[in-house]
């Protein structure tokens, strides 16, 4: 209704926080953009040099990795939305907060029993936290601007 309408009209605190922070996360999404899209598309097409790089052994059935992989290129086109239009796909971003804290979630888990397959995935995890805390700053951003209210005397 209305308030849908008058919440859209007002400005956000990172269009308030001037040109300079809108810059820094339009180029922070194509880095996620990038980051997304070329792990996904890296691991989809050679997981089987990147296994044995690792000393992972590949398992008999590599259609999880498929799955995986096809997933986290799908991540990098949800943040090129978000570059494209920021305010526009903030739910994008919502779920990006979910995604990277349930990977770095069971990164850590698997890490702490000693079952994680490489320390690679652990770093990976390292980057996703990293990511994680930037997608929250950007979404404390795109609140709107609270109001102030003068006082009279």
């Amino acid at each position: 209704g209305d308030e849908g309408k008058e919440r859209d009209r007002m400005a956000t605190r990172l269009e308030a926080a001037g040109p300079s922070v809108t810059r820094f996360f339009k180029v922070f999404f194509l880095v996620a953009t990038l980051y997304n899209g070329l792990l996904g598309a890296v691991f989809f097409f050679f997981y089987r040099p990147i296994f044995d790089m690792l000393g992972v052994a590949l398992p008999s059935n590599t259609s999880y990795i498929h799955l995986t992989a096809g997933f986290v290129f799908v991540q990098g086109i949800g943040y090129w939305f978000v570059y494209r239009n920021m305010l526009r796909n903030v739910d994008i971003v919502r779920l990006g907060v979910v995604y990277k804290a349930i990977y770095s979630g069971i990164a850590v888990y698997y890490l702490a029993i000693g079952q994680l397959l490489d320390a690679v995935f652990a770093w990976l995890a390292v980057f996703d936290v990293g990511f994680l805390l930037l997608f929250v700053v950007f979404l404390v951003l795109t609140r709107p601007q609270q109001r102030q209210h003068q006082v009279r005397g």
